[in-house]
């Protein structure tokens, strides 16, 4: 059997995650010395006051090597597989982390196979891949071709957010000082991106509104050029507005209905308050890897 383990950056909700079998490894969030396990937190109750966090940021920690370890052995004892789909090397060490234990079980455990892969982004953008894992699983793919499946996502799939001030941003160090002044006295909005792991400003618009509006016409123009599969909104902070403009705007566009679902705080106090999608297309989209990029896969 092929175990699919995946970390919680990836915000596939606990019911999905039970019912197609995803093992799902948690990231930790640091509040006023307080920690929450990011897999089982109520997310909507902890972004109730995300606008108060900004001047004191939370801090995260990756899942523990103890974790690791626990998820990798038992699979090595029951004669399983596993399939790994983590959020991008870039972002986070997650995936050195579950590579270095998963090497060391395989050097006790002669016949333990695994296939660890780097989605090279997170939120559903990593949640993609890992579904079109579950479904080579389900179908009685091979290992190796269940890992085909989901490099084959990843270049497909892409995450346009952006947030409604660039306050969490600068306090966060990720942009200086001055970039944040001036973008706030233009009213600048950027649409952010992953490309080739790393997060990335795919174009700043004037305003929020013009922003969001931008994002589903950008939405629009993919899913007309490259095929349509699946869509998810994709909030920071209160859902109200993504309920909204899921109903309102992007329902109409893919022409379904699109789940809406909450950004890991792990990756939400490090943005604020923030309204994007999460969308997978039928073909690659130009822009999510640059060509000759090729997705870190690792086997044992």
């Amino acid at each position: 059997m092929i175990r699919i383990i995946t970390d919680s950056m990836a915000g596939i909700p606990k019911e999905l995650a039970e019912q197609e079998n995803i093992e799902v490894v948690t990231l930790f969030v640091h509040r006023d010395g307080r920690e929450y396990a990011d897999v089982s937190m109520d997310i909507d109750g902890f972004y109730e006051d995300i606008y108060e966090m900004v001047d004191d940021l939370p801090t995260s920690s990756q899942p523990s090597q103890g974790e690791f370890e626990a998820v990798f052995r038992a699979a090595a004892e029951a004669g399983d597989e596993v399939l790994g789909i983590f959020t991008s090397g870039r972002h986070s060490g997650t995936l050195d982390g579950a590579l270095r234990v998963a090497r060391s079980v395989a050097a006790s455990h002669a016949d333990f196979r695994f296939c660890l892969v780097d989605s090279l982004s997170n939120c559903f953008d990593e949640g993609f891949p890992v579904l079109a894992g579950v479904a080579g699983r389900d179908a009685g793919c091979t290992l190796e071709q269940c890992a085909k499946l989901v490099t084959d996502s990843v270049a497909c799939s892409r995450i346009i957010f952006t947030p409604e001030s660039l306050r969490f941003l600068q306090a966060g160090g990720r942009i200086g000082d001055a970039a944040a002044l001036l973008g706030s006295l233009m009213k600048l909005c950027p649409l952010i991106t992953v490309r080739d792991g790393e997060t990335t400003t795919m174009a700043k618009v004037r305003t929020h509104k013009k922003a969001v509006a931008a994002i589903a016409e950008k939405f629009r123009e993919d899913i007309a050029q490259f095929g349509f599969k699946n869509a998810v909104v994709q909030y920071i902070g209160r859902p109200k507005e993504a309920l909204a403009w899921a109903k309102e705007v992007i329902e109409p566009i893919c022409k379904s209905a699109v789940a809406v679902i909450p950004v890991s705080p792990v990756v939400g106090v490090h943005v604020g308050p923030a309204l994007g999608i999460s969308y997978e297309c039928e073909r690659p989209l130009p822009g999510k890897l640059t060509p000759g990029f090729e997705v870190p896969v690792y086997y044992s």
